[in-house]
This record gives structure tokens, C-alpha cells and sequence, in this order.
């Protein structure tokens, strides 16, 4: 039993293949998105008050998306996959059975 275990290959997982995709310690599309709507308000609008409502927007948005990401670094995909369940699923072999 021994020599089997000792048989076994050992394969380093490296930390940048296993950890998640964040930008500024929160989930990069959604910094990505804000950042572009901050940018979008700023540019259309073009006063200061746009501008400070524009970045104090943005401080928000990312204080928030970082506790997010702090909790679960993939909150986003969760949500998004739970979202897709149905409320039933028919019990059917296959969903292209006639009923």
C-alpha cells in the first residue's frame, strides 16, 4: 500500500491559474463597467458637479464592489448562474420528452 502512494506524481497548481480576475481588489468587468460609466457621465455632462458626482460615484461603487469581492471573489458568477435556475424542473428524463 505504501509503494503505492509513494508512486504518485506530485504536480505543483500555480497560485495565477487558481486565483480570481480582480482589478483594485474587486471583480474586473464590474470596475471595468463603472469605471466606463463614471467616465460617460463625466464626458457628456462636462461640469465639476458632474465630475465630483461622477467620482464620489466611483469611490462608492468600488468601496462596495471590494467588500463584495472580500466575501466571495466570485459573487458576481454565482449570482449570475443562480439567476438561470428555474424556479421547477420537470421530472423528465430529458426537457425534449413530450408530456
Amino acid at each position: 500500500m505504501y509503494e503505492a502512494l509513494s508512486l504518485l506524481e506530485r504536480n505543483r497548481i500555480h497560485r495565477a491559474l487558481s486565483r480570481p480576475s480582480l482589478l483594485l481588489g474587486a471583480d474586473r468587468e464590474l470596475v471595468l463597467v463603472t469605471g466606463l460609466a463614471t467616465v460617460i457621465l463625466i464626458f457628456v455632462v462636462l461640469t465639476i458637479y458632474s465630475a465630483l458626482i461622477g467620482f464620489t460615484f466611483w469611490a462608492l461603487t468600488i468601496g462596495i464592489l471590494r467588500r463584495m469581492a472580500k466575501a466571495d471573489p466570485l459573487m458576481r458568477k454565482v449570482y449570475l448562474r443562480h439567476v438561470r435556475y428555474r424556479r421547477i424542473y420537470r421530472p423528465t428524463s430529458t426537457p425534449w420528452r413530450r408530456g
